[in-house]
Formats: C-alpha cells, structure tokens, sequence
C-alpha cells in the first residue's frame, strides 16, 4: 500500500513520528483508554448503590426487602441480558453515541427514583432503565474499545479496565454510604445521576469510534487501519452464537458455574451484604467501608488469578476458586457481628482476593472450545452470571423477609459454591492449536 501522508506512516502508531529532539506525542489511543476508564469508574457508582437502598426504602415505604430485591434483579439481569448485544450495538451506531445514550438512561432512572412513591416505580427506573443503561457499558464497551484502539498492550489495557470497576467501588461505596447515612438515600440517588451526567462531556469530547477517526494507526499497529463500515448483523451473529454454543455440555457447565459466581457475589454479597451486617448492629458506613475493601482486594486478584490461568489448569483453578468462596461464605454468618472484628477483616480479604478471580480462566476455557466465537460466548456466559445475581438479590429479599435473618442465604450459596467446583471438574480438557495460545493477553 502506497503511503501519502504521514498518518498511514507505522511511528504516529505508537505515539512516535516526533521531530528529533523532541518528546514524542503520546499517542491518541491512551487518552480514549483513560476517558472509557473514567466512565467505567462512574459506572461502578451506579452498581454500589443498590445494596445500600434496601434499609432506607423498607423504613420509609414499608416494601418487603423480597420487593426491593426484585427491582435489584432486575437490574442486574438487564446489565447482563445486554451486554451481547452491547457491541453490535457499538458496531451499528458508534461507541460514542451509545455510551453517551446510556449515560443519560441511567441518570434518567436515578433521578427518577426520587419522587417515586410505588415500588413498581423502583422496578422500572432502577431495574430496567438503570439495568438498560450500565448494560450498554461495561465490559463490552471495554473489550470495543481495547479491540479497535490498541494492537500493542492489549493485556495490560485490558486489565486496567477490568479495574476501573473495582477502584470506583472503592471510591464511591464509602461516599454514598455516607450520603445515605447523613442525609438520607434521595441524595445519594441524586449524586449517582449527577455523576452520570458528569461523564457525558468527556466522552463526547475526548473518546472517539475508531483511530482512523483522528487519522491514526492503532496504538502498536505498523499500518493504517480503515475504519470499517457499520455492521449491521452483529446481534444475528451474537444469537446464532448461542445457539451453537448451547449444543454444547460445555457451555451449559460454564453458565452454570458462572451463574452461581453471580449469585454469590453481585447477588448475595454485593446486594445484601450491608443490610445483613446492619442487622448485627454495624453501622451502614463500615460495612459499606468493608464491600470497599472487597474491591481493592478485587484487583489483586485479578491481576494474579490472570497469571496462574497462564500457567495453571483453568479447570482446577475454578474448582479452587468456588471452593475457597463456597467455605468462605459458610463461616461468614459467624462473623457478622455489631462492630469491625480481625476475622471479619480476614474474610474480607480473602473474599475479595476470589471475587472476580474466576473471569480469567472462564475467558480461557471459552476461548478453548468456542475459538472465533469465544467473545460472544462469554458475553452470553456472562448474562448467565448477571441472572444468577439477579435471582439471589431478589430471593435473599424473600429469604430475609421469611426468617428474619439471612443466615440460610449463606450456607446455601456457599453449598452452590460446591456444586460449581465440581461442574468446573467436569468440563472436558479441549485441544487447542498453537497460534490460539498467543492470544491469551489479548
């Protein structure tokens, strides 16, 4: 290919391409990256809040929690029910103008919630309009991005935003518990649609569809890279995915086994983990300080449960990995207690160190024995893990209400966690050819 102009040139890839003696510009593809890690901070406010609402509305409403947790499930069935469809949204109408459309959608439903008075108003603003809008980001917007922006340092980029997530649990549970606390849940309702809204600015401004957009090369790319026209089959493909897929043992053990991920963490622990703790007497901001701690953890074990499926069985390290959480979460009724204990900082920890552990070798094992269509199958493994979520945070609600305590909720999902090694066992070892092992960073 002949090239005319310097922006076919391979040095602007990698931010080169500066006079000598100058510092080179740094290349336009990490500004995105920090815009989408911004948005993905913000979007981690949108999933803290939840947890924290079911007290506040129960005092003032007199909803049973098993209601309120149905407008959590809800929510989180959508985010995950979504997310196939994300990227062939993306692929269709641009990133930009869908993640600003689902910026809007969320702030729409938390600004709504504050003059609701019915719970079916809860189900439909923060259940399907909230649901709708952080299903339309996340990890698909994640993967879109990494995918179209960088050919060099996909691993590290990916991981990084992987983390967004985690860093803005750990920034805005602690803030909006204390909000809640001090000044009651209509603000902190409020601040969740500020901060969506906040974010609109910076992806219209700074992120952009595609590198050829500016005229780059993507970031590590020797060549120029075309944008490609709308694709407009995308979901056809995403469905014709799942049907294939669905043929198969394999991914029914992988969704279930992810399903019970869900379960027992968005679902259970991320959802009725603060009410569970107030009910011993802590107070709502330490144990909301406590899910935050989950999150710093998070990435650690991220970032090492990565390292180990690189090397390790992705069979054995799930079998593990539900194990450890399954016996975790069996002691955890023991330790819930009126103030902060060590053994409740133990099992944050320890906890936190497993909550998305799983996510790497699952990626792994999907990449193994779906090949080309391995994205998109995760993503409908995924929207196994978010229905999973979805069906704990409205039956732990029920549970709590018939009981009086949610004790039984957590030796079950620690039994589930059981079941979930074994079904991680039963997954058949896959052949995989030489080039595929090359793109486990990617």
């Amino acid at each position: 290919m002949t090239q005319t102009t310097s922006e076919t040139a391979p040095a602007p890839a990698t931010g080169g391409g500066a006079a000598p003696g100058r510092r080179p510009r740094p290349h336009r593809a990490w500004a995105v990256a920090a815009t989408t890690f911004l948005t993905l901070i913000g979007a981690a406010a949108f999933a803290s809040l939840p947890g924290l609402l079911i007290d506040p509305l129960h005092s003032e409403f007199g909803w049973s929690r098993g209601m309120i947790g149905l407008a959590v499930s809800v929510n989180l069935a959508l985010y995950g029910l979504t997310a196939p469809f994300a990227a062939a949204l993306m692929d269709r109408f641009g990133i930009r103008k869908v993640v600003v459309c689902a910026l809007l959608t969320i702030a729409l439903g938390a600004a709504l919630t504050v003059s609701m008075t019915q719970v079916w108003q809860l189900i439909m603003c923060w259940g399907v309009l909230v649901g709708l809008g952080s299903g339309s980001m996340a990890l698909a917007f994640a993967a879109t991005v990494t995918n179209r922006w960088f050919v060099a340092r996909r691993g590290l980029v990916t991981g990084i935003l992987t983390a967004a997530g985690a860093a803005g649990q750990l920034v805005f549970l602690p803030l909006l518990s204390w909000i809640t606390e001090n000044h009651g849940w209509r603000p902190a309702a409020t601040a969740v649609a500020c901060a969506a809204v906040a974010v609109v600015p910076f992806v219209w401004l700074l992120l952009r569809d595609h590198p050829a957009d500016v005229g780059l090369a993507p970031y590590g790319a020797a060549d120029f890279v075309p944008k490609p026209p709308p694709v407009t089959g995308a979901a056809g493909r995403a469905l014709r995915a799942l049907r294939q897929a669905s043929g198969t043992g394999t991914f029914w053990l992988l969704a279930g086994a992810f399903a019970i991920c869900g379960a027992s963490t968005n679902g259970l622990v991320k959802t009725h983990f603060v009410p569970a703790a107030h009910d011993h007497g802590m107070p709502v901001t330490a144990a909301a300080s406590l899910l935050a701690v989950v999150g710093a953890f998070d990435i650690v074990g991220t970032v090492a449960s990565g390292w180990f499926t690189d090397r390790l069985s992705p069979r054995r390290l799930l079998a593990v990995y539900y194990g450890l959480r399954g016996i975790s979460l069996m002691f955890l009724p023991m330790l819930l207690a009126d103030s902060v204990h060590p053994p409740m900082v133990l099992f944050i920890v320890f906890y936190g160190l497993d909550w998305v552990a799983t996510v790497p070798p699952t990626i792994t094992l999907c990449r193994e024995h779906f090949g080309e269509d391995s994205a998109i199958v995760f993503g409908w493994v995924l929207a196994a893990h978010q229905v999973g979520a979805a069906l704990v945070a409205y039956l732990g609600g029920v549970a709590r209400d018939a009981f009086g305590t949610y004790d039984p909720v957590w030796y079950t999902s620690g039994a589930l966690c059981a079941l979930a090694a074994l079904m991680s066992l039963v997954v058949r070892r896959a052949p995989v050819a030489a080039p595929a092992a090359v793109a486990v960073g990617v």
